[in-house]
């Protein structure tokens, strides 16, 4: 029985190709989108929930307020684990990591960079579960100078050779580490990308007891269905116990004073949490985060093309149904009931998706690798050919062709045998509002996601063309500079000034966009805490290399002495100085070890962008301290020949590092990449979704002129031109699709306010963004409307007033 349905849905499904075909190809776009996008908000839900006791482990952060500045750190001071297990019954155990930056290991007379190295207490595999694949597993971590590596780093060191017991220099380690255990590769849908672990106890500060340092990713095991808050109320009396003193003794005055005019707490974040909704200073991260918000979006965008993919299918079938009238009308005067014509709609329902869906495997398998690209992800299809995936997709396959056939089918059914056999068919008043109701959705998305591409493309243009306070054109960063040594690395800065293009270079590690080091001191001021400003270490080229404009004073001279006490300031720092007109001279301390270092300000700069347009400007102070790499300010953009001259005079140094280098103006459009991937992304969904509309679209219009075939006929014989009669069909649904904008804009507003909310620095949505929008969604409508109304209004008047 069934195997006649599937012959006889065949055969009718070829006798209408077109429209199987139109079908086929919304619902495999609509489809494939669908499922791309669910392999993406897959994999960022699957971040850290491999571990074994993944829904108990939190990791402990920091937040608050000091003097209005905002503290988000994911890091926190050294005692802190020892001191939550030993105080909290509910902390069964607790471990800590500390990465290592810019780390180099050497393996015979061999130097490895690009290194993701940690300190981690001996007991952090015991928290987290990885697997390892050879040597000591149970406490490989054990020995004072024993080292963890992963399979892949293994085999970058000693190809083939069995690795466990061969020694590695790390240079900021003293002696030789032995490894002890090889891990297999970490999964990529972890927060703790790491490739090399190394004992807590070669960090020099893993047993300071001070609580006002922090440097210290500290994660806890807790006892099963162990609430977060429960510990949380506990945390304000146990930093009371251990940060009493060391206020008191930091800041002078009590512990209570200062939590009365300030706001610092820790808190804990469940691990499954810290890959999608964490906030945090990047700079206290163990690798970029994702956001919970670009799945919300992403998904609702996989919903949507899947429901107007759907509403298309039904738009196609009823505009075909008087085509088929008298198919129904025959079947059911030989006697075919309803439930019979039911059922074969929607195995052709069936049939048509199912072909859609292999259409749109095929489709997700040659877009993936681009859609990998995009969004800075390694999917991989095949991950996902499994039995549970199938058994989904086959379910998949059952809901969509229910979903998009069953109007149809009930539809087509229900024509009355005399009038379908004499095609004279009607569309009801509800029907008519059910199919007006389809168009308004279908472009209340696409207009609202046309909007939403033109916001995030002028934001990101905003960003790139902003004024930054500082010129990223033409500068090259040579990072791996200071590898030299202090007094090579002058020498080849002398060297690289002998070229007329090269017209200025600073020693410094501290650049305002992409990779560089941060330092954050508290600042007092009369000996009263004010907050933590940022200290960039320079020399005297770090100003006019980079552009800054200096407003008042001089700038560091190599002339003068001791400049080591002197700091330039920018207008951030004035401010909350509080050090009046005239800055110059006056003094302040920054708090270190043993005792508070005081500084007088010799210059003030202008405030410049030397974090994301994501934060507010923060005060900066410039110490004079040149260590690191070399900024290097060309006068000519063909910079080809300044980086050969460049590379020649490195290798005159008979260095065994290789020449390296990153362009300024590239580190900052690096800062922005998640929202460029986002806006990418978006705009090729975008574009996926109006087509998909379009195709509805093209459904309807086929519909309103098979409906008016007559008329139009009437109307050409009577004199009405091609222009008239495309102007009557359009009429309809041009209002239709204003009414979607009066639905769609306004929502496009709220959530494109949202987004831009995340910048500190942004765009207003002005008129011009709402009307270009409804301009582009309504030229495209038109174009879709044109393509079929202007051959109905081209036809032989004749051969529809023949037709009965």
């Amino acid at each position: 029985m069934f195997k006649n349905y599937i012959k006889i849905a065949w055969r009718n499904l070829l006798k209408n190709k077109s429209s199987f075909f139109l079908n086929c190809g919304g619902l495999a776009i609509g489809m494939a989108s669908c499922i791309l996008i669910a392999i993406y908000v897959w994999d960022e839900l699957s971040y850290d929930r491999f571990y074994d006791n993944a829904d108990d482990i939190a990791r402990v952060m920091l937040r608050g307020n000091v003097n209005s500045e905002e503290l988000k750190e994911a890091v926190v001071a050294a005692p802190v684990a020892k001191t939550f297990k030993k105080d909290f019954p509910q902390v069964k155990n607790a471990t800590r990591l500390s990465k290592i930056y810019n780390p180099e290991i050497r393996y015979n007379n061999t130097t490895f960079e690009n290194i993701k190295a940690a300190y981690v207490d001996p007991n952090f595999f015991d928290i987290f579960n990885l697997r390892f694949i050879k040597g000591n597993a149970n406490t490989p971590l054990i020995k004072p100078n024993s080292v963890v590596l992963t399979s892949s780093e293994a085999k970058k060191y000693f190809g083939n050779e069995d690795p466990i017991g061969k020694k590695i220099n790390l240079k900021e380690v003293e002696g030789d580490l032995e490894v002890t255990a090889i891990l297999e590769n970490i999964p990529h849908n972890t927060h703790l990308q790491m490739d090399v672990f190394i004992p807590m106890h070669h960090n020099p500060r893993h047993t300071s007891n001070s609580w006002v340092t922090s440097g210290f990713a500290t994660y806890v095991l807790l006892e099963p269905n162990t609430q977060l808050s429960s510990i949380e109320t506990q945390i304000p009396g146990l930093l009371k116990k251990y940060m009493g003193d060391q206020v008191q003794k930091a800041i002078g005055i009590s512990y209570e004073e200062f939590q009365k005019n300030n706001n610092i707490g820790l808190f804990l974040q469940p691990l499954k949490d810290i890959h999608l909704y964490s906030d945090f200073a990047p700079n206290t991260e163990l690798s970029p985060s994702g956001d919970i918000k670009y799945v919300y979006i992403f998904s609702a965008i996989a919903i949507f093309m899947l429901l107007i993919a759907c509403i298309n299918f039904m738009n196609l079938a009823t505009a075909t149904a008087t085509k088929r009238s008298r198919e129904v009308g025959i079947r059911k005067v030989l006697g075919s009931a309803k439930k019979q014509l039911i059922t074969q709609f929607l195995v052709e329902s069936f049939i048509t998706t199912l072909f859609a869906i292999l259409l749109a495997i095929g489709l997700i398998a040659l877009s993936l690798p681009l859609f990998n690209t995009m969004a800075g992800k390694e999917l991989k299809l095949l991950n996902f050919f499994n039995l549970e995936s199938i058994l989904l997709l086959l379910s998949f396959v059952i809901l969509v062709s229910l979903f998009s056939g069953s109007y149809p089918a009930f539809i087509l059914s229900s024509f009355k045998p005399l009038m379908a056999i004499k095609n004279k068919l009607s569309a009801s008043g509800k029907r008519n509002h059910l199919r007006s109701a389809m168009v308004v959705f279908q472009f209340v998305i696409s207009a609202a996601l046309i909007l939403a591409t033109i916001v995030v493309y002028n934001q990101m243009q905003f960003i790139q063309h902003k004024k930054l306070g500082y010129q990223k054109e033409q500068v090259i960063i040579l990072r791996d500079a200071y590898k030299m040594g202090s007094t090579k690395v002058k020498s080849y800065k002398k060297e690289l000034l002998k070229n007329p293009k090269i017209t200025s270079v600073s020693q410094s590690a501290f650049v305002p966009a992409g990779e560089t080091d941060n330092h954050m001191r508290g600042i007092f001021k009369n000996d009263e805490y004010l907050r933590k400003f940022f200290f960039y270490d320079v020399d005297e080229d770090y100003i006019p290399t980079l552009g800054l404009e200096l407003l008042k004073g001089r700038n560091f001279s190599t002339e003068l002495k001791n400049e080591s006490n002197k700091a330039i300031i920018n207008e951030e720092a004035a401010k909350i100085l509080n050090l009046g007109e005239n800055p110059i001279g006056k003094t302040f301390k920054r708090a270190a070890d043993p005792e508070n270092e005081e500084f007088t300000v010799i210059g003030v700069i202008k405030n410049f962008h030397f974090k994301s347009l994501h934060h507010q400007i923060d005060p900066l102070v410039l110490a004079y301290n040149p260590y690191g790499g070399l900024i290097m300010k060309t006068t000519t953009a063909n910079i080809a020949n300044i980086l050969d001259f460049a590379e020649k005079k490195w290798s005159d140094f008979n260095l065994d590092e290789p020449f390296s280098y990153t362009f300024l103006d590239d580190s900052f459009s690096q800062t922005y990449s998640k929202e460029q991937q986002m806006g990418a992304i978006l705009s090729i969904f975008t574009l996926l979704t109006i087509f998909v509309a379009c195709l509805g679209l093209f459904g309807l219009i086929t519909f309103a002129t098979e409906q008016r075939f007559k008329e139009i006929g009437i109307r050409k014989v009577l004199g009405a031109n091609v222009t008239e009669i495309v102007g009557m069909l359009a009429k309809d649904f041009v209002k239709l699709i204003f009414v979607a904008f009066i639905i769609a804009f306004p929502l496009g507003y709220y959530f494109m306010q949202k987004w831009l909310q995340d910048f500190a620095y942004r765009i207003d949505l002005n008129l011009w963004q709402f009307i270009l929008a409804a301009i582009i969604t309504l030229a495209i409508a038109l174009i879709t409307i044109s393509f079929k109304s202007i051959k109905a209004a081209l036809q032989n008047p004749v051969k529809s007033l023949r037709t009965e």
